[in-house]
């Protein structure tokens, strides 16, 4: 279903929710009248076990009733089984917006709904996202509508867009000033083109919500220690790996002399594999194809690493109380920043 095609069947959706005209009683000497049923009314006649067709009347001692002409504006049964859900995802669906906090969640679901219906999404899908962000719910129309603009406006066109919002559907809920922020990190500091910055939102889009400073150190120690350029890292996915998971795989190689950190003309002694064949093998392909080590070696030298990492973070906490002894050799650090593209200040943190 294209996005057009799921648009049109949206808004269809939202007409029949919201006009469903029942003729009225015809009475001697007046004309007939058609009168737009309330939700509860509509839900009622569509969801009857009975049988009894909505055109039958009520008992004769009952009046008309002047039901308002205004559209649905929140969520029933009714409205989430027209929209293709199971009786079971819609029962779901409605208890959850039922037992959200506040008023937020059950003002702004329809919208929501009919929002990601329009991305061409179909109900199964929807509920999975909803389950893994219920915070969705929450987020207004207007909001919602703009963020998913900035994503296409960062490059993500239809299908990158849907694998987006589907695989980490928390992007959604953040502020396009959050997304925003995090490109201009990744371009200026990173130097990061703008094809591999939307490559790295499609194939990691949680690295929106990462700390900037783990961040940064993440990509310096790839780029300094590991002397791996911006291209391989976006091959390789690095932004789905914490930087522990690197750190532990790549000290290990480099303590059994399997890998070395290449000079300032990028040359090694030894042929250092791929970040990719580091990263994205399991453990076991690791330790048979890249490592050749035992399953017993990797597991006590991580061990080692986590007590090695306790205590640089220690030293690093005693050097922070002694940082003002070091502002008389901020010029001099300055101007070799300009020089190295900024590796003396990865290399002096990682001295602590």
């Amino acid at each position: 279903m294209n996005t057009r095609a799921a648009g049109r069947q949206a808004v269809q959706w939202i007409l029949r929710i919201a006009t469903s005209p029942v003729r009225s009683s015809v009475q001697p000497g007046r004309r007939h009248v058609w009168l737009l049923q309330p939700p509860s009314t509509a839900c009622r006649l569509l969801c009857s076990s009975t049988g009894q067709s909505p055109l039958q009347s009520a008992p004769h001692n009952h009046k008309p009733a002047a039901f308002p002409r205004q559209p649905v504006t929140e969520l029933s049964r009714c409205a989430l089984l027209d929209m293709g859900f199971t009786d079971i995802q819609a029962e779901e669906v409605y208890e959850t917006v039922s037992k959200a906090k506040g008023a937020n969640a059950s003002k702004h679901a329809l919208s929501t709904l009919t929002a990601l219906f329009v991305l061409g999404l179909n109900p199964s899908t929807v509920l999975k996202m909803l389950q893994k962000s219920p915070e969705l719910y929450g987020v207004k129309d207007s909001q919602l509508h703009q963020r998913i603009g900035n994503l296409r406006k960062l490059g993500l066109v239809e299908g990158s867009l849907q694998r987006v919002v589907v695989h980490h559907p928390q992007i959604l809920t953040m502020p396009v000033k959050r997304i925003k922020n995090v490109v201009i990190f990744l371009r200026e500091k990173c130097m990061f083109t703008g094809q591999q910055v939307t490559d790295i939102l499609r194939d990691s889009p949680a690295v929106v919500e990462e700390n900037p400073a783990q961040l940064e150190y993440k990509f310096q120690y790839v780029y300094f220690r590991m002397g791996v350029k911006q291209a391989e890292m976006v091959k390789s996915r690095l932004f789905r790996f914490t930087l522990d998971e690197v750190r532990s795989r790549h000290c290990f190689l480099e303590r059994r002399g399997q890998y070395q950190t290449p000079d300032k003309k990028g040359q090694t002694i030894i042929i250092n594999p791929k970040l990719n064949d580091i990263l994205c093998a399991d453990q076991a392909a690791y330790l048979t194809d890249i490592a050749k080590a035992s399953a017993e070696e990797y597991d006590v030298f991580q061990k080692l690493m986590v007590r090695e990492w306790k205590e640089e973070d220690q030293r690093q906490s005693y050097t922070e109380d002694d940082s003002d002894d070091d502002e008389e050799e901020g010029e001099e650090h300055n101007e070799e920043d300009e020089e190295t593209g900024g590796r003396s200040g990865y290399m002096k943190r990682r001295k602590k």
